[in-house]
């Protein structure tokens, strides 16, 4: 049996208050909707197709190979939304689901079960449905004594009766995709919104003696619709804690997982311990055995083992093992660090490889530039790679010394071995064991201070 999914992700979202589409606002460093099309893939669909209208540029090139596309003019519905799919999809054996892009937290789990379920049953259509805690402004499922669904109802159509039910609509629904497609011509508008809406497909089944059921998922929270801030908020919540309690069962430790914000995609090795309002996004790896501390983020980078990252910040940016960085320190793209190299606090690196177990304790602008192994950076350093028109590089050699507030002016060499005195301006190469002094020669003017207004202010004497 094919399995199909159509995703309906054309709407603007105008209560979201924003420029940007509805359905490609993030939650946990994914777009919504990559969220919905992700979960879809994990039930191994023959074709996803997502209905697009409002940005619809902008969600094709988000979801680029990972889904077909229908393209919805007007926004006149979820039934004429899934109509647009027809061209893709119509006159094929199979089962079909059909989901909104703006629900997120739906596991692929949940749309397997619905899958079988609706299989099993032999219906022609199934409700995803769920236990509400407090139902109120969700449609109700009104079942027979089979079980069989009767109707949605709407909680401005309901009776006392019907709103007493706390079984919901998620508004998500599998078909059988020929039904579907041959049922949708017969769906009407006759209504306030004069839209056409994919639940009168249900009734449209029943009246022709199709079987319709519902299966009830057990996590209702898996339902949430993002229509605002506030929803975007609440979804973000909940992915973050199930992101944060999947790491914790692969043995890692947090101080706060309320307070530790991870995307999607970051991998964490065991025994790795993070302290609380710590940020780490996009693709990072983080190694075994790392200590993350409070106030640090990390994005796109990849973090060895028994590595220490001290408040700091590291973007797109590699740190091998048993290094340190931090704390209030800056790596920026493109910084490679090798192992057991010391970066101290107050530090800022730049498209810079740092070799093996060199220092560079605080107060230090690497910036363009290759650093060997072992070499000592004295603190106030700076790499000075910008002319104001053009950036050069610096090469540092292996066991040198580089003495406190220095500035090295690329493009220069310094070799193996050499050494730099403190509060230098370097402009030229340095050879292997030099070493190289350059700043001006220190002059004493005797009783000078009496020189000075300063020394007539008798609290100066």
């Amino acid at each position: 049996m094919k399995k199909f999914v159509v995703v309906l992700a054309a709407g603007k979202g105008t209560r979201m208050k924003s420029k940007l589409y509805k359905v490609l606002h993030e939650v946990c460093g994914k777009t919504m909707v990559e969220h919905v099309v992700g979960a879809a893939q994990g039930v191994q669909p023959d074709k996803i197709v997502t209905v697009v209208g409002m940005g619809a540029e902008e969600v094709e090139q988000v979801l680029k190979g990972k889904s077909d596309f229908a393209f919805q003019k007007k926004q006149l519905g979820t039934g004429d939304a899934v109509m647009t799919a027809s061209k893709k999809l119509a006159g094929q054996a199979g089962a079909t689901l059909v989901i909104t892009g703006d629900t997120p937290l739906f596991t692929s789990a949940t749309l397997q079960n619905l899958f079988e379920y609706h299989l099993k049953k032999g219906n022609a259509a199934t409700v995803l449905t769920a236990e509400a805690p407090a139902p109120l402004g969700y449609g109700r499922i009104i079942r027979d004594d089979q079980g069989n669904v009767l109707r949605i109802v709407e909680q401005k159509d309901g009776n006392s009766e019907e709103l007493k039910v706390k079984e919901i609509n998620t508004g998500v629904f599998c078909f059988d995709n020929e039904k579907l497609f041959a049922a949708l011509p017969h769906v009407g508008n006759s209504n306030a919104q004069g839209e056409y809406y994919l639940t009168d497909v249900l009734e449209i089944l029943r009246t022709q003696g199709e079987r319709v059921g519902a299966y009830k998922m057990p996590d209702f929270s898996e339902s949430l619709g993002v229509n605002d801030r506030l929803a975007l908020a609440q979804a973000t919540k909940i992915m973050q804690k199930r992101i944060n309690d999947e790491h914790m069962r692969m043995g890692v430790s947090f101080a706060d997982p309320e307070t530790a914000y991870i995307d999607t995609d970051v991998k964490i090795g065991s025994d790795t311990i993070i302290e609380g309002n710590v940020v780490i996004k996009g693709k990072t790896m983080i190694g075994s055995n790392c200590y993350i501390t409070a106030g640090s983020r990390i994005v796109d980078s990849k973090i060895g083992d028994n590595v220490t990252v001290t408040s700091s910040t590291i973007e797109q940016s590699q740190m091998d093992n048993n290094s340190d960085v931090g704390p209030n320190s800056h790596l920026r793209p493109n910084s490679l660090i090798g192992d057991g190299v010391h970066i101290g606090n107050f530090v800022e690196i730049k498209n810079a490889k740092i070799g093996a177990n060199t220092k560079v304790g605080h107060l230090t602008y690497v910036g363009d530039a290759t650093l060997g192994k072992d070499i000592n950076i004295g603190c106030g350093t700076i790499f000075a790679n910008y002319d104001g028109v053009k950036k050069d590089h610096t090469t540092v050699g292996d066991r040198s010394f580089i003495g406190s507030g220095s500035t090295l002016v690329a493009p220069v060499k310094i070799a193996d071995h050499a050494f730099i005195a403190a509060d230098s301006t370097i402009t030229k190469d340095v050879a292997r064991y030099d070493m190289a002094i350059a700043r001006g020669r220190q002059i004493n003017k005797a009783d000078y201070w009496h020189k000075l207004p300063l020394s007539q202010n008798d609290d100066w004497k």
